[in-house]
Parts: structure tokens; C-alpha cells; sequence
């Protein structure tokens, strides 16, 4: 069967046998007008007065988007909102664009203007999160797990506060979303660290689709809500990249509703694991580099038997990336269990660490390869995946390895959809 995976900015369509299982989320067809649902939505917010309600003349604002590493419409979804603010009465000198880069590079001027439009970066001032930038970082004390707080000074000084960004589920956070856009997006590095750091990870409900009981939600919940942001505007997408929900109005409320709908799309149970799962991390933005791509591998590891083989696709236009210590902790440690034995070192704590720690707890449990045009084998090799140039060829492989009725899955929008077993809690 031919079968089109989420790959870079198109598609890559590959040749899978004929008994093999795709997975996709229930599509959800997006909104007819997606300006009208967004500004209803402004108007009529959950447990929330209506936005122009909750500002007046003078005040100044900070809207917080998300990053290039992010599918968030931010270009469809920003212009609606300065629209309302500025009926409102806030004046456009008074608004700030904070980009919500966590321990993420910033983004160049031409990123930007694609993210954001061009009479957005021409019209309004865009700031960019340094989460080392000392001078900029205020400090809020210490979180109920003693972890320390500091976050972005221009989002605390400013009188309007609101948070943007778009909701899906996530592999350790249990949804993006809701309060992510504080906690790391405006945090101090040593923040990020604490909240993602190995105990945080390895916590059981640390997990897709978990937010109750899972430690580095309610943290990232407990330090977004000392910041008393004023108002939350998150969406849903499908795969076409069209919006399907609006869930405005007061953060967790908001939030919480996102998830919920978000939820009944994206899950989807199967019944017994897979010998071999190839997946995508639902293609560009979100597969830049392969650092990202970890998300795609453990929503496969969800469903492949212990000893069992994951084919990740994603085109890794960035590259690793070069920047970040992801490459460099890899190359350091030589090998998923060392990557797990360095991390659990006392004291040990630096960037990047979670996405190198989840890695190495997927390749516990099966074998990585990685289908990459913008890798080198030996990049490749070098972050301890094996490399795959063909598919078909890789598949046909691995059945003389398992058996020619080996049970073969593909998820061709990775990410976007999660599955899990049925028997299993489904990520209640």
C-alpha cells in the first residue's frame, strides 16, 4: 500500500506491506471562519469576562506566541487578537510580541516574519526570550518542589498579560498549551532544568495526555498561575494545519477544555503491540531537527514491543540542531545507557538533558533508525540512531528478523496522534 507520511514541508510517500496498520487522528474538520470563531471566542471566553473587558486605555500588554519549533497559526490568530486589544483601547505603542523561545534559539528576522506576518513585525515590537539574560529575569522564589523561579521581566511589568499558543498532546508535559507558554517558555534556564529535570521525566505520570498527578504539569500549572496571567488564547489544529477549536478566557479553565477536545481526536487504541511502528514527527515545523523528533519516536514506543524496531521520518532541515547541548551530550555518552548512567549522575543537570534521557529510555526498549535528507549517516550515527536511506528496503529487513508476519504499524502524522494499548489506561 502507498501511504503519505508528514515529512519537512510536504510529504514523503513510501511502499508498506499490505497487512500494515495506519494510525491517524479522527479528522476534525476546521472552523468555516476561523477570524469569526477566534473573535467570538474573544467575546465570549470561559469562566472569563470577554477580553475588552479585562483592559483599558494605558494599559500595556504583553502577548506571549510560541516558537518556529511550533505549528501554532500564529500569523491567523495574533492579528484578530491586536484587533480586539486595540478596539479596546490599548494603544498600539503599549503592546509587546513576546516570542516564547525556553532554552530555544531565537529566531531570525525573516523566521519571524513568517511566523508572525510582516505587519506584525512592522507595525508592533517584537521581543525575543533570553532565558540567560539575567537582567531580564525576575526572581519568584521557589516552586513547592524547591525548584527556583524567574520569569521574563517585560511579561511581569506589563499590566496585560496573555498567553497564546495552541494545544496538543505532549510526551512528558501531557498537553502543550495552557500553562507551558510561562514555564519554560518565559523561564530562566535553571527553571527548565529543575522542571524537566531526570527524576521530573522518569515520574510514570510524566507521560502523553497526563496532566493530573503528573509533576512537571502541576509545576509548570502552579508557577503560570503566580504570574496571574490575564487571559489565555490556545486552538486546536488538524492535519491540514486548520483551526478546530477556539478555548479562550481564564488558563486553567481555558486549558482544560483544549485537552478535553483535543483529546477525543488524537487518541487511538490498538490491541496488541508492533513488531516494527514507523512514524513522523508530523512534518515541518515540527521536525526541524532531530532533536524535536524524539516526540514523534516516543509516541511509536507506546505501541512497539520490547525489542521491537522504530523507523522515524523527519526531514531535519536544522540539522541536530548544531546549537543546544543535544549533539554534544549524545557524543558524550556513547550510548543510550550511558547517555541514562551520565544523567543520573548527583549534580549533574544541563540543556537538553530531558530530550537525550527520553531518547534513551525508547531505545531500552527497541531499535531507532531515522530516514533523514538533512543528516548524514554519520550524524546520524552520531546521536546513536542507525541510519536509514530506504524505507521499503529497511522493512523488508527487519521481517527477516522478525518473520514475515511480523506486525507492522505505520502513523503517518506522528505526534498528532497518540495511541496506546486497549486494556491499558489510555492516558486518563
Amino acid at each position: 500500500m502507498r501511504v503519505e507520511l508528514a515529512y519537512g514541508r510536504s510529504h514523503l510517500i513510501i511502499n508498506l506491506p499490505d497487512t500494515t496498520d495506519v494510525l491517524r487522528p479522527r479528522f476534525v474538520p476546521g472552523l468555516a471562519d476561523e477570524t469569526a470563531a477566534l473573535r467570538d471566542a474573544l467575546r465570549g471566553p470561559i469562566n472569563s469576562p470577554p477580553l475588552a473587558e479585562l483592559v483599558k486605555p494605558g494599559d500595556t500588554a504583553v502577548i506571549v506566541h510560541t516558537d518556529i519549533t511550533r505549528a501554532t497559526p500564529n500569523d491567523r490568530i495574533l492579528p484578530v487578537l491586536l484587533a480586539e486589544l486595540e478596539a479596546a483601547g490599548v494603544a498600539r505603542p503599549d503592546i509587546t510580541l513576546l516570542n516564547g523561545l525556553g532554552t530555544h534559539r531565537p529566531q531570525t528576522e525573516a523566521e519571524l516574519r513568517a511566523m508572525l506576518g510582516d505587519a506584525i513585525v512592522d507595525n508592533y515590537r517584537c521581543r525575543q526570550h533570553d532565558c540567560h539574560d539575567d537582567a531580564n529575569l525576575i526572581p519568584l522564589g521557589h516552586t513547592s518542589l524547591g525548584h527556583p523561579v524567574r520569569i521574563n521581566r517585560f511579561y511581569l511589568e506589563a499590566d496585560v498579560r496573555i498567553l497564546t499558543g495552541f494545544v496538543e498532546p505532549h510526551f512528558f508535559a501531557g498537553f502543550s498549551g495552557g500553562p507551558k507558554a510561562i514555564l519554560p517558555a518565559l523561564s530562566g534556564a535553571e527553571s527548565v532544568f529543575t522542571n524537566h529535570g531526570r527524576r521530573m521525566i522518569a515520574h510514570p505520570q510524566a507521560a502523553w495526555g497526563i496532566t493530573a498527578g503528573n509533576p512537571i504539569w502541576e509545576e509548570m500549572r502552579d508557577v503560570a498561575l503566580q504570574t496571574k496571567p490575564t487571559f489565555l488564547l490556545n486552538v486546536a489544529l488538524n492535519t491540514d494545519g486548520a483551526i478546530t477549536g477556539v478555548f479562550t478566557g481564564e488558563m486553567l479553565a481555558a486549558h482544560t477544555q483544549g485537552c478535553a477536545f483535543v483529546k477525543e481526536s488524537a487518541m487511538v487504541g490498538v490491541d496488541a503491540p508492533y513488531d516494527i511502528v514507523i512514524t513522523t514527527n508530523s512534518g515541518y515545523p515540527l521536525d526541524q531537527n532531530l532533536y524535536q523528533a524524539v516526540k514523534g519516536m516516543s509516541a511509536a514506543n507506546q505501541i512497539v514491543r520490547q525489542g521491537g524496531a522504530i523507523i522515524m521520518a523527519a526531514a531535519c532541515e536544522d540539522g541536530l540542531p548544531d546549537h543546544g547541548r543535544y549533539a554534544a551530550l549524545l557524543a558524550e555518552a556513547g550510548s543510550p545507557q550511558g547517555a541514562l548512567d551520565m544523567i543520573a549522575q548527583p549534580g549533574f543537570s544541563v540543556q537538553d538533558q530531558w530530550q537525550v534521557q527520553i531518547q534513551a529510555q525508547i531505545q531500552r526498549r527497541a531499535d531507532v533508525y531515522v530516514y533523514s535528507d538533512g543528516l548524514t549517516d554519520e550524524q546520524i550515527e552520531a546521536a546513536l540512531f542507525i541510519p536509514c536511506r530506504d524505507i521499503p528496503a529497511t522493512i523488508e529487513s527487519l521481517q527477516a528478523r522478525y518473520g514475515r508476519d511480523a506486525r507492522i504499524c505505520a502513523i503517518p502524522e506522528g505526534p498528532q496522534t497518540i495511541p496506546y494499548l486497549l486494556g491499558a489506561d489510555p492516558l486518563s
